[in-house]
């Protein structure tokens, strides 16, 4: 088995800030063809006005668009006076995933480096070697525990 840095676990609690769907820079949401039929049966939406409204192509895969100023994810709303996911129940696997991206645990440097903009990363409870596996491999969430 490969040693990873991150072996004995990570700590990692969601504080709901939306730093993760915020820009400033450009990014991509990346979306399965499952996904796109459950967010659009959600908004209660075809999947044909999902794809004009909030998607766009990018080469063979599709994305989630973005404001045009602010690049957060057009999802990511003011509700209440705070900020929200408006599909959160229905978010894609990639957005599920955050923080354990490939590139977050390339390095302890890299994983701090995303604690800079997410105040959840490095606090509550230990995620275990095995949770943090199991979250990134979950790319058929929709399906239910394996």
């Amino acid at each position: 088995m490969k040693s990873y840095w991150y072996a004995n676990g990570l700590h990692f609690e969601c504080v709901r800030c939306g730093g993760c769907c915020s820009g400033p820079g450009e990014g991509y949401i990346w979306l399965t063809r499952p996904e796109i039929e459950i967010i659009a049966d959600f908004l209660k939406i075809t999947v044909g006005q999902l794809r004009q409204k909030y998607l766009r192509r990018v080469g063979l895969r599709t994305t989630i668009i973005e404001h045009r100023v602010t690049r957060d994810c057009i999802f990511l709303q003011n509700i209440g006076g705070e900020r929200m996911c408006r599909i959160y129940s229905v978010r894609p696997s990639q957005c599920r995933s955050w923080p354990f991206w490939p590139n977050n645990l390339a390095s302890s440097n890299a994983w701090n480096k995303a604690a800079q903009k997410c105040p959840g990363i490095n606090r509550g409870r230990l995620r275990s070697y095995e949770e943090i596996k199991k979250i990134r491999e979950n790319k058929k969430w929709w399906q239910g525990p394996k």
